[in-house]
């Protein structure tokens, strides 16, 4: 995308001029003695030199001076020194050797040396005739250009040839002869005074050695030739740079190697009445080629480097001003910039263009002045500075280009990156007063240096809380104090309705044209600013702030949010981590009814207890109202949307509160009121496992109701199943509720499961039913008092619990009554015959089944079935006593035939248990006397199993895996284990016998 083009701007102004009379001049030069004075030296036709010194006073006294001298002819600070007279030709060109303080000049055709001061006599160079232009060696600020260092007779190359001959001893006598100088290869070069001549065809590289620190009387230096190279055509100018000379020829342009000698062509003139002209950009070492009214910027190897600069005609002369290159013709200077070639201001002289106009700039390159001859006078301009530059386009109200100069002086180095932002911001405040509320934060978010502490009076009037952060700083003074929205919309409705006035009458306004077509809503203007100041100090957020500017920020940001009422954005912001003022929003989120957003507020600054009040009013002054709870939204046929009421809405934040608290009053103060909008919420706050302390049980028992039997239980089960509490009293506390609640719904707790499952807006906080977790309790738990409860069901038909409790206080026979008759489940009851573990519970039983109580017929099948399962373990005498004489023949016989079969078979079964135990001890004494009895046969050549020493008539022991040891290694290794590791107490070896295998 192609940079704005930029309008025309003041970058130079006059500062002072000089009048020379009659004097035509041909040449100038500069030379900046001292910060305060520069000296100017101007060539003139007629062969004389002009010594001018101008003083060089503060940018700010420039105007006002140059007002005040501008219609007498010599200016104060523009003053004559002397003159001298160099030769009866003109004066074609002045170079400032400062280094060595001497001041070269080309005039008929010879060169010339004098002091700077033009006190001295002039020193002309004989030996070098024919000279037409001079360009002494510059060396670049870039340390990867190649920078040889060049000697005396450094031989030949190319079409070059080496020269040692002494042209001119500066600080001797006269005499322009050419002296040959024996030894002169030893003298070193001094980079301060090298320069290139073109003598026709030829270059003659020139070079200064042996010079002293001394005074100008004494030996200063020889000038000696240090190499001769040849060119193709005429040279008319030329410019060092580094290593590279490049030539300006009437075919072309040429680039010479100064170590090499060599030439080679750039680029040839598509005219050849094309005069050549060349310019150092000392700012950063560019060459600007002129080819008629263009000009070629390349670098020192003659490759274009950026655009090319088109020129209203061809230039007399050319200069450098900073970023911009400096052109004069026709009467009048044009300065152009470097990158986008636009020209960006223009002077015409006085007398117009008559007569041929000089320029030259300062020798360093700082772009601070240039000075300018014409026909009738010498003007000096000095550069305004940057800063000048931008305020003048910002009083014109052109911020674009405004910012874009101020980038493009960042990017060539003439600003700093603070200044830039510095711009930016003052822009930013400009647009803001302008109306252009987007734009204004645009360029606050491009600034870095810019505080958020800044904008704070456009959100709230001083003084405040945070006036003192806000900097004393007006930039430039080009906009008014920072002030409210309100103020700053209502004073710019007020500008444009005068500037739509003043358009009617013919005048021309600063006002923008879009808002004289169309002016502008006041809603809609406070609107857009609310929404973009939102905007910034949101990413303002993110910046590394002090803790004071981060509270004025958030703070300054629930303002905002609260102008436009939005609801979300408050209650996000302050239910996150924030660095709000509670104190500076209460009253205002008090009277606006966004009590929400207080509470948030109250609870992400720590006041618990606040944040718990709000929310209490809030749930007592609901009414009817309904919130919509998005993450709760159940679409579906048969359910439809699910909708929470405001009430209980409130009573879920304070739970999220009350979860993670720890203090025992504050919890169980607003404990009561949740409680009345949902058990279950109070039921979560009560045993929440967040806290770092658990509530004291009794503290907490005290205080819930006692009509909340379902909150009490729920709490009580959680004491129990989760914290583990081994307390007597809560565990009968506990029994004594799940028991009473059964008995008020028993008979009715199916039909209430049904409506609950059919209902899921009725909470439950029981995942079981009541009896169910009755019974599992009543089992499970040691640690209620039994009969406690036993005194609440005696009464009731709730059998299965009372099984258990006569169970627990050991009244076996009730508890098989009730299993066996009451609840007739002949499992449970044989299964808690099993438990008591003696064969007269099956008896007790089956006299049960045989003899039942209140008035009910023998259960002769669970009779039989009892006898079948459990008759073989049954005395049968005892069991034919207790038969009952009206049990069915059939049922009896089969039943006493089996038993007494069974009892058959267990004694047979006995016996051979006997005897086979009889055989396998004869067995083992059989093999154990074998073993003992057998023989083993040791001679000379037997060692022991573990020490490998000979056994001859020693002692031995043998183990039952045959290994054979010393009676000292079976003292050691024991009986037990052998030497192959085996442990026969663990892994026995069996040996095959007449009735036991391996």
């Amino acid at each position: 995308m192609a940079k704005p083009l930029l309008k025309s701007r003041t970058i130079l102004e006059p500062f002072a001029q000089f009048n020379p009379s009659s004097a035509s001049i041909r040449s100038l030069a500069l030379f900046s003695k001292s910060d305060f004075e520069t000296l100017v030296y101007v060539g003139t036709v007629s062969g004389k030199l002009l010594l001018l010194s101008l003083q060089s006073p503060s940018f700010d006294s420039c105007s006002n001076d140059n007002d005040e001298n501008s219609e007498n002819n010599v200016d104060e600070r523009f003053r004559f020194v002397r003159h001298v007279l160099i030769s009866d030709s003109a004066v074609d060109s002045i170079h400032v050797f400062g280094e060595i303080e001497k001041v070269l000049v080309v005039s008929d055709g010879f060169i010339h040396f004098l002091d700077l001061e033009l006190v001295k006599s002039v020193k002309k160079i004989g030996a070098l005739k024919g000279v037409s232009c001079v360009a002494r060696r510059l060396r670049s600020i870039d340390i990867n250009e190649a920078f040889s260092k060049l000697t005396v007779g450094g031989g030949s190359g190319g079409d070059a040839s080496g020269g040692s001959s002494f042209l001119q001893r500066l600080g001797g006598g006269g005499g322009g002869g050419k002296v040959n100088g024996g030894g002169v290869n030893d003298l070193p070069i001094d980079d301060g005074c090298v320069f290139a001549a073109a003598v026709g065809r030829k270059l003659i590289l020139v070079g200064l050695v042996g010079r002293s620190n001394e005074s100008y009387d004494s030996v200063a230096g020889s000038l000696v030739t240090l190499r001769e190279i040849a060119c193709v055509d005429l040279v008319k100018d030329l410019v060092w740079v580094n290593d590279s000379i490049i030539v300006g020829c009437s075919s072309g342009y040429y680039l010479c190697s100064c170590v090499t000698g060599q030439c080679g062509l750039i680029f040839s003139f598509p005219d050849l009445s094309s005069i050549p002209r060349l310019k150092v950009l000392k700012k950063d070492y560019k060459i600007l080629m002129m080819v008629d009214n263009v000009g070629i910027i390349v670098d020192t190897h003659g490759q274009p480097v950026g655009g090319s600069l088109v020129f209203h005609g061809s230039p007399d002369g050319i200069g450098e001003m900073g970023s911009c290159v400096v052109a004069i013709h026709s009467g009048k200077m044009e300065l152009y910039g470097k990158k986008s070639g636009n020209c960006v201001q223009k002077i015409v002289f006085e007398g117009g263009g008559r007569g041929n106009n000089v320029i030259a700039d300062d020798e360093d390159g700082t772009g601070k002045m240039v000075v300018v001859a014409t026909s009738t006078k010498i003007i000096c301009y000095l550069k305004v500075p940057s800063e000048e530059q931008i305020k003048d386009l910002l009083r014109k109200k052109d911020f674009k280009e405004a910012i874009s100069l101020a980038k493009e002086l960042h990017e060539d180095g003439e600003i700093t990156k603070e200044t830039l932002s510095l711009v930016h911001a003052q822009v930013g405040f400009l647009l803001m007063f302008d109306l252009h509320f987007e734009e204004a934060v645009n360029h606050f978010l491009l600034s870095e240096t810019m505080q958020p502490s800044e904008i704070f009076p456009f959100i709230m009037p001083d003084p405040n809380r945070w006036s003192l952060l806000v900097p004393k700083n007006r930039y430039w003074g080009l906009h008014p104090p920072p002030a409210p929205l309100e103020s700053v919309i209502d004073n710019g409705l007020m500008a444009i309705q005068r500037a739509i006035f003043l358009k009617k009458a013919g005048l021309e306004t600063a006002v923008d044209d879009q808002f004289l077509l169309n002016p502008p809503n006041r809603d809609d203007l406070l609107d857009s600013a609310i929404k973009n100041l939102i905007r910034y100090l949101k990413l303002s957020r993110e910046k590394d702030l002090t803790s004071a500017v981060k509270e004025g920020v958030d703070t300054l940001l629930m303002y905002l949010y609260r102008a436009l009422n939005l609801v979300d954005e408050m209650e996000s912001l302050a239910s996150s981590e924030n660095w709000c003022i509670v104190e500076e929003l209460e009253t205002l989120l008090n009277d606006s009814g966004h009590l929400r957003t207080l509470a948030f507020l109250c609870e992400s600054k720590g006041m618990s207890s606040k944040a718990l009040a709000i929310w209490r009013i809030l749930a007592r002054n609901y009414s009817s109202g309904y919130w919509m709870d998005l993450t709760k939204t159940n679409e579906n046929s048969h359910i439809g949307v699910n909708i929470i009421s405001g009430k209980e809405n409130a009573a879920t934040e304070a739970t999220r509160i009350l979860e993670e608290l720890s203090d025992q009053n504050l919890i169980l103060q607003h404990l009561g009121w949740i409680a009345d909008i949902n058990n279950m919420l109070a039921v979560r706050v009560l045993t929440s496992e967040k806290r770092s302390h658990q509530l004291p049980p009794d503290e907490v028992m005290a205080a819930i109701e006692p009509k909340k039997t379902e909150i009490i239980q729920r709490y009580l089960q959680w004491l129990i199943e989760d914290q583990g509490s081994d307390e007597p009293r809560f565990h009968t506390s506990y029994a004594r509720l799940l028991t009473k609640s059964a008995l008020e719904t028993y008979g009715t707790e199916s039909q209430s499961k049904q409506i609950n499952d059919s209902e899921p807006g009725n909470h439950s906080i029981f995942q079981s039913s009541l009896r169910e977790r009755l019974q599992v309790f009543l089992q499970s738990s040691d640690l209620y008092d039994p009969e406690e409860v036993l005194d609440l069901i005696e009464e009731s038909e709730l059998w299965l619990e009372k099984a258990i409790l006569y169970r627990k206080l050991g009244q076996e026979t009730l508890v098989l009554q009730i299993l066996a008759v009451k609840l007739e489940d002949s499992d449970a009851a044989e299964h808690y015959c099993a438990e008591i573990g003696r064969p007269d519970a099956y008896m007790q039983l089956l006299d049960i089944y045989l003899n039942p109580t209140e008035g009910k017929k023998p259960m002769f099948k669970a009779a039989v079935r009892l006898l079948h399962n459990h008759g073989e373990s049954l005395d049968p005498l005892q069991v034919l006593e207790r038969l009952s004489p009206d049990m069915p023949l059939q049922l009896a016989s089969d039943t006493i035939l089996r038993m007494l079969r069974a009892r058959r078979h267990h004694n047979y079964q006995a016996q051979v248990v006997h005897n086979l135990s009889r055989a396998v001890n004869l067995d083992a004494k059989l093999a154990r006397l074998e073993e003992r009895s057998r023989l083993v046969q040791i001679n000379d050549e037997s060692l022991c199993d573990s020490c490998h020493a000979r056994l001859g008539t020693k002692l031995f022991a043998m183990y039952p895996d045959d290994t054979i040891v010393c009676y000292k290694c079976y003292r050691r290794q024991g009986e037990s284990t052998s030497v192959t590791g085996r442990d026969f107490t663990n892994d026995p070896v069996f040996k095959p016998g007449w009735l036991v295998t391996e």
